[in-house]
C-alpha cells in the first residue's frame, strides 16, 4: 500500500518540483507563461481527454453511468459550498472563488488518478479516471468559465444587460476546447463509432505528455505565488480530502452501490485538489495564492487520507 501512494504522489511532486524550480530560478519565465498554458488547455488536454473516451467500448462507458452520476452529485456539491464560502465568508471576488471552487471540487484526476487507479483497481482503472475526468470537465469547467467570464464583462465598460453577459459566457464555454475534447469523445463512443488503432496512437503521443506538461506548469504557476498555510488553505485542503471523499462514501453507502463501481468512485474523489482551476484562471490573469497553496497542502495531506481509503475500498 505504502509502494502505491509513493508510486501515485512521488512523480506529482517531482514535476510540480522541475516547475516550481525552474521558475525560482528564471530558467524558464513564471511570469510569461501564456504559451505554456495554450498547449496544455487548448491542445493536449483536450486531445488525451476526446482520444480517452473515443477509444473506449460504449459498454463500458454505460456501466459506469452510477459512477458518473455519484462524482456529478459531490463535484457539483463541493463546488457549490466551497464558492459560496469564499464569497461570504472570505469575501473573494467571483473569478477567483471560482478558480478556489474548482481547485477544491475537481481532484487531480489526470496526474494523481491515473496511476493511482491502474495499481489499485487495476484494467478498469483507465475508464473510471476518464468517466471522472469527462464529468468535471463538461460540468465544472463550463460554470467556472462562466462565472470567469461574467467578472471579465462586469469589468469592461459593456452596458449589455445580464441576460445578454449569461448568454455570452456560456457560448463563450462551450466553444473552449476543454470543453468540446471529452464532449466530443463522449458523443464518439455513445454513437459506437469504431476508433481506428492508427487514429490513437497518433492521438497517444500528445497525451502522454500531458499529466506531465500539466504538473510542470502547475509548479511553474506556483513558483510566481505566495504558498501560506493559512486557515482558509486548511480549510480548503480539508474540503477537498476529507469532506468530498466523506459525501461520497455517504452517497455509496446510501444507495448500495457496491463492487468496483463503489470502490472506483470513493478512490477517486479521495485523490487532492487539482490544476484545472489554476490553469484555467492564468488565461483570465486570476491568480489567487489560496488556489497554488490549497493544491500544494492537499496533496501533501494526501498521503495519510488516500492510505486510509485505500484500507477502506475492500469494505465496500
Amino acid at each position: 500500500m505504502v509502494q502505491e501512494i509513493a508510486m501515485a504522489l512521488l512523480p506529482v511532486f517531482f514535476v510540480m518540483a522541475l516547475g516550481y524550480a525552474s521558475g525560482r530560478t528564471k530558467l524558464i519565465d513564471n511570469r510569461d507563461i501564456g504559451g505554456l498554458n495554450t498547449l496544455v488547455m487548448q491542445i493536449a488536454l483536450p486531445i488525451s481527454l476526446f482520444a480517452i473516451l473515443a477509444s473506449s467500448k460504449r459498454s463500458d462507458v454505460l456501466s459506469h453511468w452510477s459512477m458518473a452520476l455519484i462524482v456529478l452529485v459531490v463535484m457539483t456539491v463541493v463546488y457549490a459550498g466551497v464558492y459560496v464560502l469564499q464569497r461570504r465568508v472570505y469575501r473573494m471576488g467571483r473569478g477567483d472563488a471560482a478558480i478556489q471552487a474548482i481547485t477544491v471540487a475537481f481532484p487531480n484526476t489526470a496526474a494523481v488518478g491515473l496511476p493511482l487507479a491502474d495499481s489499485v483497481l487495476g484494467q478498469t482503472g483507465g475508464l473510471a479516471v476518464a468517466v471522472s475526468l469527462a464529468v468535471g470537465s463538461i460540468v465544472l469547467s463550463p460554470i467556472t468559465i462562466v462565472l470567469l467570464e461574467r467578472e471579465k464583462a462586469k469589468g469592461a465598460s459593456d452596458a449589455s444587460g445580464p441576460n445578454h453577459v449569461l448568454r455570452h459566457a456560456i457560448a463563450v464555454s462551450l466553444r473552449k476546447p476543454i470543453v468540446i475534447g471529452p464532449l466530443a469523445g463522449l458523443a464518439w463512443t455513445l454513437a459506437g463509432l469504431p476508433f481506428p488503432a492508427l487514429v490513437d496512437a497518433t492521438l497517444d503521443e500528445i497525451g502522454a505528455v500531458t499529466g506531465g506538461l500539466a504538473l510542470f506548469l502547475t509548479g511553474l504557476v506556483l513558483s510566481a505565488q505566495r504558498i501560506r498555510v493559512t486557515g482558509e488553505v486548511l480549510v480548503g485542503s480539508l474540503l477537498s480530502i476529507v469532506v468530498r471523499p466523506a459525501i461520497a462514501i455517504g452517497i455509496v453507502l446510501a444507495v448500495g452501490v457496491s463492487g468496483a463501481v463503489a470502490q472506483e468512485t470513493v478512490l477517486l474523489l479521495a485523490v487532492p485538489s487539482g490544476f484545472f482551476g489554476i490553469l484555467l484562471g492564468l488565461g483570465y490573469g486570476k491568480q489567487p495564492d489560496v488556489a497554488g497553496s490549497t493544491l500544494l497542502v492537499s496533496s501533501v495531506g494526501s498521503i495519510a487520507t488516500l492510505a486510509a481509503v485505500i484500507v477502506l475500498l475492500p469494505n465496500l
